[in-house]
Order: structure tokens, then C-alpha cells, then sequence
């Protein structure tokens, strides 16, 4: 694993048909939460569904990767400590995010933030704005979105963020999900594809308890 981020920030509802896909409006600031590190995974290593949940999903996202620490940023101070971007996908236990109330136990089992392997640096985009986001799920396409159709663009989400909590060197952000959200089961492989940052692929397998 090329991260060890101190901290994964994740953005909830920052695309709007995904928001109104699962009946949620666009909040009026961005929507913060955070996986653990132990959540961490290798492109091609396993998700492990957990016996708690009965409603795993994939959720493909851009993730940023801090290269600097980061506090009460502007928006061009934030964007100029950004190394670089990556394929995440925020795996969810859909059915504990309902129950609970709270989202650290469904966005929080281990397996549950697989990651690209390389960090693609900003200046080798060409726009930022029309990279695409997909997510194939046993090689059928089911997200597609792009990242200009964000609610909170990516410079205000970074400044917004380092004037909460300081952000340092390697933490990740992910910074929301297209609509298209859908399960996962036992022998599915799941793959998040943005052309021109790379893609992160794995299988899908039941947790060993």
C-alpha cells in the first residue's frame, strides 16, 4: 500500500443524483466522515463482506492524496498542496448506515477503502474537471459521473477541510460518489476506473470470522 495517511476524510452527497438516488437532498455544506486506515486495501487484494451486513455497495470516487500539511487553507493554498489523485472505492454497509444513525460502522470495516496503487500529480491532467468516474461491477458499467457535476468543487472541499482539522502529508480525501450505487456479493469483482488517474480492481469474497 503506497498511503499512510493519518486520517481518511470522505465527502457524503457531493453528486446530486446519487444523493436523490438514495432519497437525500444536497446538504447546505459539505457532508463529512471518516474511514479508519485500517480500511486500507491493495488493488486486487479481497473485500471481505462482513457477516453484519446483508447490504454491502460499491461506491467509486476520486480520491485526493495531501503531499503537505495543510491548516485554514485558501482554496489555491489547498489545491497547491495536493500530490496527487487516485481511484477509491468507499465500500458501504448500506443497511448499517440506515440503522445506525452514524456512519463509522458501515463505512469502517477493514477492506473497505481499496485504493490505486500509483498517485497521478495534478499537472499531468489536462483538466480536472472532466475527469470521468466509473465503476464496473463482474465487467458491467454501473457509475458513471464527472467531476464537474460535483455540488462542492475540489478546491472549496480541500480549504473547507484543513479549516476544520489540519491535514498532513499522505492523508486521503474522498471526494464523493456518482449515482449508480449498487451491492456487491461473494465472487463479484468490482473495478474503479477514471481515465487518465488509473483504476483499482478486487475481488469480492465473504469474511473469514
Amino acid at each position: 500500500m503506497i498511503l499512510r495517511p493519518t486520517k481518511i476524510v470522505c465527502v457524503g452527497r457531493n453528486y446530486v443524483a446519487h444523493a436523490e438516488e438514495l432519497g437525500n437532498k444536497i446538504p447546505e455544506r459539505p457532508l463529512l466522515f471518516f474511514k479508519p486506515p485500517s480500511t486500507l486495501l491493495d488493488d486486487g487484494r479481497p473485500i471481505e463482506l462482513p457477516a453484519a451486513s446483508g447490504q454491502v455497495e460499491h461506491e467509486g470516487e476520486l480520491g485526493l492524496v495531501i503531499g503537505r500539511r495543510l491548516k485554514n487553507a485558501g482554496e489555491q493554498e489547498a489545491m497547491d498542496g495536493v500530490q496527487g489523485l487516485v481511484c477509491a472505492n468507499d465500500v458501504t454497509a448500506r443497511d448499517l448506515q440506515k440503522t445506525d444513525g452514524q456512519w463509522a460502522r458501515a463505512k469502517g470495516f477493514d477492506t473497505f477503502c481499496p485504493v490505486s496503487s500509483v498517485v497521478t500529480p495534478l499537472e499531468d491532467l489536462t483538466s480536472l474537471e472532466e475527469l470521468e468516474v466509473k465503476c464496473w461491477v463482474n465487467g458491467v458499467l454501473r457509475q458513471h459521473g464527472f467531476v464537474r457535476d460535483m455540488a462542492f468543487k475540489i478546491p472549496f472541499l480541500v480549504s473547507y477541510i484543513s479549516k476544520v482539522m489540519t491535514l498532513e502529508p499522505g492523508d486521503l480525501i474522498l471526494t464523493g460518489t456518482p449515482a449508480g450505487v449498487g451491492p456487491l456479493a461473494a465472487g463479484d469483482e468490482v473495478a474503479v476506473e477514471i481515465p487518465g488517474v488509473g483504476g483499482v480492481k478486487n475481488p469480492v469474497v465473504d469474511a473469514i470470522e
